[in-house]
């Protein structure tokens, strides 16, 4: 008996699409109003305030400094959302250039620039990133330059693969037995029938990118304090997980809540540009 193969019906991907793209443009939106939403200074301590527990005036309570979660988390939102759009993006564009580049010239140019891209895969990410931004030093800057410099690897890699598929089909010949130059097509021909997958792995890498930001900015050697962002909040209220675990828990909410809706989002754009997976 033959299985029958599960497929979603495109119109419930559609609604799925744009359920999740009008949340995600509301964060985004919210992040970056924050500093007119702060119902407080998000840097102004007064240890008279400090642990003080979620009420009308502190809606996520305080940390060890009297500072407002509240408007700390909503700060951190600002850096953390923005610094991933814009990692993501900056990984994509080079990574996805340079693989272009690799699949349609091949030969040595294809084996000298993998070559690159081959050593920095023998590394974990994390584990670069961290002894990359600790030579660096703490901040933004350098926690996004320590993650982009494996970000874009994979983007390479897909592109490359995607490319050498592609550059033998009927209509690249028949555009080059036209007489397009070579950035013409790559870029007007190549580019947009392998841009699928490339924009799958950016949206769900997103996610990703803010989890290593955070996750640097956890370990001291990201955003700076008295900056405020998610990771380096987590990290300063670990002390207080039992006298004040609000301080913890609410940005560590935040964090997962936007994690899971760029991945969600991720997600439903491989379902859409998947056609195998649509039901028409």
């Amino acid at each position: 008996m033959k299985k029958r193969e599960f497929k979603i019906p495109v119109d419930a991907v559609h609604k799925r699409l744009y359920f999740l793209l009008v949340i995600v443009m509301a964060m985004i939106l919210l992040s970056l109003i924050a500093p007119y939403l702060c119902p407080n200074d998000p840097n102004l301590t007064d240890l008279k305030l400090a642990k003080l527990a979620p009420s009308a005036e502190y809606p996520f309570g305080t940390d060890s400094y009297g500072r407002c979660v509240f408007s700390r988390v909503l700060m951190g939102a600002k850096v953390s959302i923005f610094a991933s759009l814009a990692l993501v993006a900056g990984t994509f564009i080079f990574g996805t250039v340079y693989g272009v580049i690799c699949g349609y010239y091949g030969k040595r140019v294809d084996r000298t620039l993998m070559g690159i891209v081959d050593v920095l895969l023998a590394f974990p990410d994390m584990i670069l990133a961290i002894a990359v931004a600790g030579i660096l030093g703490g901040g933004l800057i350098n926690a996004m330059i320590a993650l982009a410099l494996t970000g874009w690897t994979q983007y390479a890699r897909l592109a490359r693969s995607s490319v050498m598929a592609v550059k033998s089909e009927a209509f690249i010949q028949a555009a080059q037995i036209t007489g397009n130059s070579h950035s013409r097509i790559m870029w007007r021909h190549i580019l947009p029938n392998i841009s699928g997958p490339l924009i799958v792995t950016a949206t769900l890498q997103i996610g990703g990118m803010m989890m290593g930001i955070a996750g640097l900015s956890f370990l001291g050697i990201g955003v700076q304090i008295p900056q405020a962002e998610w990771g380096s909040m987590i990290n300063e209220g670990r002390s207080l997980m039992q006298t004040a675990p609000w301080v913890i828990l609410y940005p560590g909410i935040v964090m997962l809540i936007a994690v899971m809706l760029f991945n969600l989002l991720g997600d439903t754009v491989r379902d859409l540009l998947d056609p195998k997976e649509l039901e028409i």
